[in-house]
């Protein structure tokens, strides 16, 4: 059975938490990819950074739902879900805007239990570890690949 390994793109791109967001866009853009893994100062994965998390810039913002008692509100959603979403639509940083603590897979992973990640989890880039360190990444496309005579195995 094929794995992570067997697929994985290893020509590694990666952010920094410090870059800026305008020119992460432009080269998800013109690379045609949809996330890259971000990296903190001393190179440990600390997060990822896919379209969807620059798309999420522009949509409105939810204001929570409250509930009146005794002339006090009291609000029935977190108010940090609505801190981290103002947070995102303000980004200016790859570290403010990208999602922390992404779900990674080993170098051994099945590709079965990758798709059911992509799938069920609707994650669409996955970082590969070895250990600590991080050796690959795996898209959508990577998968859709292994459909194809001749692919990468």
């Amino acid at each position: 059975m094929l794995t992570a390994k067997d697929i994985m793109t290893s020509d590694l791109m990666t952010l920094q938490t410090s870059d800026d967001v305008a020119s992460a866009a432009a080269i998800l853009i013109d690379k045609r990819i949809n996330g890259l893994p971000v990296l903190n100062e001393d190179g440990a994965l600390v997060g990822i950074l896919c379209q969807s998390d620059l798309v999420a810039q522009q949509k409105k913002l939810r204001l929570p739902s409250v509930f009146t008692l005794l002339d006090g509100m009291i609000p029935l959603s977190s108010t940090r879900e609505m801190e981290q979403e103002m947070e995102k639509i303000t980004a200016l940083t790859v570290g403010q805007a990208m999602t922390p603590d992404p779900v990674t897979v080993s170098l051994d992973t099945p590709l079965d239990e990758v798709a059911s990640l992509m799938v069920d989890k609707k994650y669409h880039t996955l970082p590969v570890m070895d250990g600590d360190r991080l050796v690959g990444v795996l898209g959508k496309e990577d998968v859709l690949r292994t459909l194809l005579p001749g692919a990468k195995a």
